[in-house]
């Protein structure tokens, strides 16, 4: 009837340090927590089965609050450039690549980065038309806010020379006014609308792929935005709902649904929450602007490496505005993409005119680029922060380049947000950032690369416990389930991530030494080392 897990540390996250010796758990849920000789006492009738921890350690478990699960699998069945560091080994890949696909078919890479190549190569579609000259060829940005392709890419989706820019997008061309292949934000969806749509098995596949790995990284769940990519909201959710329930890959999964697809949502009866304790309808999604790598991120002030821009409004203040209207006439919160400080004030600008009902919380995934004045009006609304401590590793030190040293004093500042009240919660934005929840928390803690030595603003540094709670309460606090999951106290649903070390008590560069030796979710291991 119960199960006793005991044998390690086990940490609750109620409050810093807070411990206790032995866990019981009944249908999933944990009823008593405290010393194992009152808990046996007390349940000697109801343990049916003890788990012995071995002497690792137990956290409640970690939840990735921003993610793309489908997206994440597909990086681990296709092309993957997103470890590679010059332009010659993403050139020799695509080679090999190719010659096993038949003639015509697509060819589709993820994760380049030209920050990462010491040239700073952008490819140039007529250099994919010597690599890739009988397929039409797409590349992914590792931000997926850009895409280069080849020509023949190009002519299937009919882009040429005298295409203009569609809104919200850039086709970017050189200094003769000639189609490069580099398509910015929306102008990459010109040359996906056209690329076969892939099939349920496909989407189920990556599913299951992607969360086999999630749960080996230690992760019981996730939430994920996947409902408008693959053929539309009914497809993709049957694939969740086949994958997770019906298979028994047990994985709590909160689906936020892009504006796109909500319609479709509600006239197939759904509404915000429905679903079960696994799969779960969450806000709807929204992007406000693009990214920092292709420098479409919204600023209130030119790039500093780029003056002639300042970025890309996805929409218009007001069509930002009907879009939240919209999430409100469904009863819904809203969570939006928003990495620049200009994009962040007009999320706030319709927040504060549009706000969410009583006990709905909105989410803004990214906050990078900020200002003080932002801040402070943030702390004044019912929000969370969804942040990625992982791209500091990522963007730095690019980045001040881009931003401008002047100009970077409330970017990135993950300690600063918490100390002003804000709720945040971790996540990595798979597939543009690693799964494995302890670089997340590494990257928060060191605000460094691994192995590297320099520190990218040290003042911004979280404690280890504030780090693992982006990634438990925060991801709890996210969606409304404070009361149900992030922590390790009755009433609780019982996940957790059980690690070889007590990442509390080693050197902080020892985090990513730490091995999962297993995942557990209501209940059931569903990863063992």
């Amino acid at each position: 009837m119960g199960t006793l897990w005991t044998g390690g540390r086990i940490y609750t996250m109620e409050r810093e340090h807070d411990e206790v010796e032995a866990v019981i758990v009944e249908d999933g849920i944990i009823v008593a927590t405290g010393l194992i000789r009152d808990l046996e006492k007390r349940y000697k009738n109801r343990i049916t089965k003890i788990t012995d921890l071995k002497g690792n350690t137990m956290f409640p478990g970690f939840v990735d609050s921003h993610m793309h699960l489908i997206g994440h699998g597909e990086k681990l069945m296709k092309l993957d450039f997103s470890e590679m560091t010059s332009s010659q080994e993403i050139s020799t890949s695509i080679q090999e690549y190719v010659k096993d696909i038949p003639e015509g078919e697509w060819v589709i890479g993820e994760g380049w980065n030209e920050n990462q190549l010491p040239d700073r190569k952008i490819f140039h579609r007529h250099e994919l038309d010597e690599l890739s000259p009988h397929n039409p060829l797409m590349l992914k940005r590792i931000c997926r806010h850009a895409v280069v392709v080849n020509t023949m890419a190009l002519e299937l989706a009919g882009i040429t020379d005298h295409t203009p820019n569609p809104e919200g997008g850039i086709i970017v061309r050189d200094t003769d006014g000639h189609a490069t292949g580099y398509l910015l934000d929306q102008a990459q969806e010109l040359v996906k609308n056209v690329i076969p749509q892939v099939t349920e098995d496909y989407i189920q596949n990556a599913l299951r792929l992607s969360i086999e790995d999630c749960l080996s990284k230690g992760l019981v769940g996730g939430h994920t935005e996947d409902l408008n990519y693959y053929g539309g909201f009914e497809r993709t959710y049957r694939g969740f709902q086949k994958v997770i329930q019906k298979d028994g890959i047990k994985f709590r999964t909160n689906l936020l649904v892009h504006h796109e697809a909500v319609d479709d949502m509600h006239d197939l009866g759904y509404s915000y929450g429905d679903g079960d304790d696994l799969v779960e309808l969450g806000a709807m999604k929204i992007f406000a602007d693009g990214s920092l790598g292709g420098r479409t991120a919204l600023l209130s002030h030119p790039y500093n490496d780029s003056p002639e821009t300042a970025g890309v409004e996805i929409h218009s203040l007001d069509d930002l505005k009907t879009l939240v209207q919209k999430a409100r006439s469904y009863k819904m919160p809203i969570a939006i993409h928003a990495i620049g400080d200009l994009a962040f004030e007009y999320v706030l600008d319709a927040i504060e005119e549009l706000p969410p009902l009583p006990n709905h919380r909105d989410r803004l995934i990214h906050a990078q680029i900020l200002r003080k004045e932002l801040i402070d009006r943030a702390k004044l609304l019912p929000l969370i922060l969804d942040i990625q401590p992982r791209f500091v590793v990522s963007d730095f030190p690019w980045v001040i380049e881009r931003i401008g040293e002047m100009n970077m004093e409330y970017c990135y500042a993950w300690k600063t947000l918490l100390q002003e009240g804000l709720h945040c919660a971790g996540g990595s934005d798979a597939p543009i950032e690693p799964i494995d929840p302890l670089l997340g928390i590494h990257a928060a803690v060191t605000r460094k690369k691994p192995g590297g030595d320099e520190v990218y603003m040290p003042e911004q540094k979280l404690s280890v416990y504030e780090a693992v709670q982006l990634f438990t309460t925060g991801s709890a606090y996210a969606i409304g389930k404070e009361d149900c999951m992030g922590k390790i106290v009755p009433g609780f649903k019982a996940d957790f991530t059980i690690l070889d070390q007590d990442i509390f008590h080693i050197n902080e560069d020892d985090i990513l030494d730490t091995n999962v030796m297993m995942t557990v979710v209501d209940d059931t291991i569903m990863y063992e080392k």
